[in-house]
């Protein structure tokens, strides 16, 4: 080990030993590699509280969404020309009108499908409910719209990437797990990885756990099926192997992660920052590629950066911020720390409720603390740093002021808008049942006593009843704080319609997930 390496392995070891306690949980894993050398690794706590089984470097772990740059992996090992998978992929969407998206847009979030862990929340789905192949080939084959027109938009899709590797299991004639063990995991020394689809318990034991700590933690709830979108299981040791073999092909230009981490565009030609089951993101002014997982009680992270050759892998089997606690590793690794905010600058006087117009969909810009804004679009809410020039930011979007109008530009989604403000909340007179004739399902808005609350229900099940708050006139929230999913799609815009005596007639439904979705009014 060199100097510099030496020196790199103290401060990692130093950050290191501060995680468990900055982001308490049952238990965790961290690794940190330079050069293709190992300079941190280790875990602490219990893979399994109840059973006290201790968490390992060796403990079997659920990397689920990470599973997405191995599921591209596949496609680029077996079809090397993805479009002539394009065919596949609009056999499998039979209802689908218009154009489907090609293989090569399921592969970078460019399809225009909405995510469909999503869209089980309209059909009903209690959060702890079975969500196996029945269902998961059910809203696929039933799909009859998108939400944008393939490449030229990202957005967020599990399905896209359960598609892809259920085609090119079904071209090879072997199974997934199999092909993954075969083309990827036996190739590159990741010995016991493989594939968890099944989320109700691991081999070993582990458990992932909800809660906190001044609460306490409880095993968590997952009956998913996973496969190409979030379905691989792997040790702290299994993915330092993948990062030493990325590490180790870096220069060759036909390797796989250089073909998975290769520049990728929208149809107009504008750089996408997510492409082949990987994030292009910035990290302490460092281009790195990088992807995070999680299901409920799991979440980690991983990335890479070539310029510095330096891999970070976080695991934890509860829910805190694997990609933060990777962020201290590795600003630690290079001796450097984030830019100081200015936490002086006052709050902008744009504050307040707009809709943007190319999704629907609502924006909350509303005050944080230390010279942040706090962004509710996506999910979850983002904070946003104020800037000496007005503007407020973050790798993944900007507010500015322009001409007296509020600009919201999203880079990562291909998409800059003018925000139309929102006027003040006018009546209340949204209740009644609602259909969406496209997905099946209905939305049953009740006042209860003053308390307007809101539900959806479908061929899953009925939902539970949510408090509904206005943002505007004749537009709502109905929020969703559990889902299927590791984290919920975020709030649901509901937006209504008025016919020319002023009756609601309608309402769009959305969230950035899922959005552009209409509902009549039936009763």
């Amino acid at each position: 080990m060199t100097s510099t390496t030496t020196s790199i392995a103290t401060r990692v070891e130093a950050a290191v030993r501060s995680l468990p306690t900055a982001f308490s949980g049952p238990g965790g894993a961290v690794a940190v590699l330079k050069d293709g050398e190992v300079v941190g690794r280790h875990a602490w706590g219990w893979a399994n509280v109840e059973r006290r089984i201790p968490f390992s470097p060796k403990t079997l772990f659920r990397i689920c969404s990470i599973t997405k740059q191995f599921t591209c992996g596949l496609l680029l090992d077996a079809f090397p020309d993805p479009s002539v998978l394009d065919g596949d992929v609009r056999s499998r969407l039979p209802n689908l009108a218009g154009a489907a998206p090609a293989a090569l847009h399921l592969a970078h979030n460019q399809s225009g499908l909405r995510d469909y862990w999503a869209v089980a929340m309209l059909q009903g789905a209690p959060a702890e409910s079975v969500f196996g192949a029945r269902e998961a080939d059910r809203m696929i084959r039933e799909t009859r719209s998108l939400h944008f027109e393939p490449g030229t938009r990202y957005s967020y899709a599990n399905q896209n990437f359960r598609l892809l590797g259920d085609i090119v299991q079904d071209r090879s004639s072997r199974g997934i797990a199999e092909l993954l063990r075969a083309r990827i995991f036996d190739r590159v020394g990741m010995e016991t990885a493989f594939l968890a689809a099944n989320t109700e318990s691991m081999p070993d034991g582990t458990e992932g756990y909800e809660g906190a700590p001044d609460t306490g933690f409880r095993p968590a709830v997952n009956r998913i099926l996973w496969t190409g979108d979030a379905g691989m299981g792997a040790s702290l040791d299994d993915m330092i192997a993948w990062e030493r073999h990325i590490d180790a092909t870096r220069d060759d230009a036909g390797s796989l992660y250089h073909r998975l981490s290769a520049p990728v565009n929208f149809s107009d030609g504008a750089p996408a920052k997510y492409g082949f089951g990987l994030g292009r993101v910035t990290m302490l002014d460092r281009a790195v590629t990088a992807h995070g997982g999680g299901l409920r009680g799991w979440r980690s992270t991983r990335f890479y950066c070539p310029a510095e050759r330096i891999s970070v892998v976080v695991l934890f089997n509860h829910m805190a911020a694997a990609h933060e606690a990777a962020a201290r590793v590795f600003a630690a690794a290079l001796n450097e720390a984030p830019p100081p905010r200015d936490e002086g600058l006052p709050n902008p006087e744009w504050l307040g409720a707009y809709r943007e117009p190319q999704t629907g969909l609502s924006v909350r810009i509303e005050a944080a603390p230390k010279g942040q804004v706090r962004l509710r679009y996506g999910y979850p809410p983002e904070p946003l740093d104020l800037q000496p020039d007005g503007s407020a930011g973050s790798d993944g979007a900007r507010l500015r002021y322009v001409e007296g109008a509020v600009w919201m530009d999203q880079p990562r989604d291909n998409q800059s808008s003018r925000l139309e403000p929102l006027d003040p909340p006018g009546a209340a007179d949204i209740a009644g049942r609602y259909r969406c004739d496209e997905l099946e399902t209905e939305l049953t808005i009740e006042d209860a006593g003053g308390a307007l609350s809101g539900a959806v229900s479908g061929f899953l099940g009925r939902g539970q009843m949510e408090q509904l708050t206005p943002v505007g006139r004749d537009v709502w929230v109905l929020p969703c704080p559990r889902a299927l999913d590791h984290s919920a799609p975020g709030d649901w815009t509901l937006a209504f319609g008025r016919d020319a005596g002023g009756r609601i007639t309608d309402v769009q439904v959305g969230c950035w997930l899922a959005r552009g979705l209409n509902y009549r009014r039936i009763a």
